[in-house]
C-alpha cells in the first residue's frame, strides 16, 4: 500500500501564492497542513477554502517553524513546500511513485525558478535541489537563522525525484532588493553567532567580485540574458551587504 503523505507549508501573508501552490497538489496529499505566522491578509481564508488544516504559530525562525510544522503533520511521511512553489505533472507522478515504493530516508526535488517572468536555468539557480520529501522519523530541519535544510540521520540514503517544483520567486527587481536587505541582515547576525568577527577588503571587495564572476561567467548566468545579469549583480551586492553589516555589527558591539 502507498504510504500516506502529509504536505506541510509554512506561510505569512502569502495570498498571492498559496492558492496556486495548493491547487497544484492534485492527489499526492492525504493531509494538507498550513502553519501560518498570523498573516494579516487573506492567506488563512484561502487555505481553508482549499481544504487545508491551518495552525497559527508565532514565527521563531525558519528551522524552528519547519520542525514544528513537521511535528504537527498527520503522517510520518512529509512533503514540505514553500507557498511560492508549484508541483509539475512529472513531479507529482514521481512523488506518487515514491509513495508506492518508499526506499529512502528522503527524496530531493529540483526547483526551476521564475525571476521577473523569466525561467532561470543558469547562474547557480538551477537545478537547486532540496530535500523536501522525507520520513520525519529519520531526520530533522537544521541550521541557525537562515539557510535551513533537512538533514537525514547518518548512514541513511536519499534519492532525486524527476520533474520540477516551479518556484515563483521575485516578480520585480524591487522585491528582490527588499528581500536581499532582509536576508543579509539575518545572515550577518548568523555569522556573528558563529563567531565570525574579522571583515577586511577581501570580504568587502574580492568576495563580491568573485560572486558576480562565478555566477555570471562560470555558471553561465549570461545565458539568462537581462535576468541573469540582474541576479549576478544583486547577488554580488548581497555578499558586500552581509559583510558590511557584519563589520558594522562587530564594531558597534560592546567590548
Amino acid at each position: 500500500m502507498p504510504v500516506p503523505l502529509s504536505v506541510v507549508i509554512i506561510t505569512f501573508n502569502e495570498e498571492a501564492n498559496i492558492a496556486r501552490c495548493l491547487q497544484a497538489l492534485g492527489t499526492v496529499a492525504d493531509d494538507v497542513l498550513v502553519v501560518d505566522s498570523f498573516s494579516t491578509d487573506n492567506t488563512v481564508d484561502i487555505c481553508r477554502q482549499h481544504g487545508a488544516r491551518v495552525i497559527q504559530h508565532a514565527f521563531a525562525g525558519y528551522v524552528e517553524q519547519k520542525n514544528y510544522a513537521t511535528s504537527q503533520a498527520q503522517f510520518d511521511h512529509v512533503l514540505q513546500l514553500d507557498a511560492d512553489e508549484v508541483l509539475t505533472d512529472e513531479l507529482r507522478q514521481a512523488i506518487q511513485a515514491a509513495k508506492a515504493n518508499w526506499q529512502h530516508a528522503a527524496y530531493s526535488l529540483a526547483r526551476l525558478t521564475n525571476y521577473c517572468g523569466h525561467w532561470v536555468r543558469h547562474g547557480g539557480w538551477y537545478p537547486d535541489r532540496k530535500l523536501r520529501l522525507y520520513d520525519r522519523r529519520l531526520g530533522r530541519w537544521t541550521g541557525l537563522l537562515l539557510h535551513e535544510k533537512f538533514e537525514v540521520n547518518p548512514d541513511l540514503t536519499t534519492a532525486p525525484l524527476a520533474g520540477h517544483a516551479l518556484h515563483y520567486s521575485y516578480h520585480s527587481i524591487a522585491q528582490h532588493v527588499t528581500q536581499l536587505n532582509k536576508f543579509t541582515s539575518i545572515t550577518a547576525q548568523e555569522l556573528a553567532l558563529r563567531g565570525k568577527t574579522q571583515v577586511g577588503l577581501f570580504h568587502l571587495l574580492l568576495k563580491p567580485l568573485w560572486k558576480f564572476v562565478h555566477g555570471y561567467v562560470f555558471r553561465l548566468g549570461f545565458l539568462d540574458g537581462f535576468a541573469g545579469l540582474c541576479i549576478a549583480g544583486i547577488s554580488a551586492w548581497g555578499v558586500f551587504l552581509k559583510f558590511a553589516k557584519l563589520k558594522t555589527r562587530t564594531e558597534q558591539a560592546p567590548a
